[in-house]
C-alpha cells in the first residue's frame, strides 16, 4: 500500500515512516511536475531503506 502511496503521493509516505522535514521538502519538489517523477523516486528508495532497516532491526531482536 505504502507503495502506491509513494508513486501517487510521494510526500505522504515520508510522513508515514516518522520524516516530516523529509516529506516537506518532497512536497515542495512535487509541486513542480518535472518534480513529481525525482520526488516519486526517492520516496520509493526511502520506503525501500525503511523496509530494511526494519528487517535488520527485527533479525538483531530490536524491534
Amino acid at each position: 500500500m505504502r507503495l502506491i502511496l509513494a508513486i501517487l503521493l510521494p510526500f505522504v509516505v515520508f510522513f508515514t515512516i516518522g520524516k516530516p522535514f523529509q516529506g516537506i521538502l518532497c512536497l515542495i519538489l512535487q509541486i513542480t511536475l518535472i518534480g513529481w517523477i525525482p520526488a516519486a523516486i526517492w520516496a520509493v528508495y526511502a520506503l525501500s531503506q525503511y523496509n530494511t532497516d526494519k528487517k535488520i532491526a527485527a533479525a538483531h531482536g530490536r524491534e
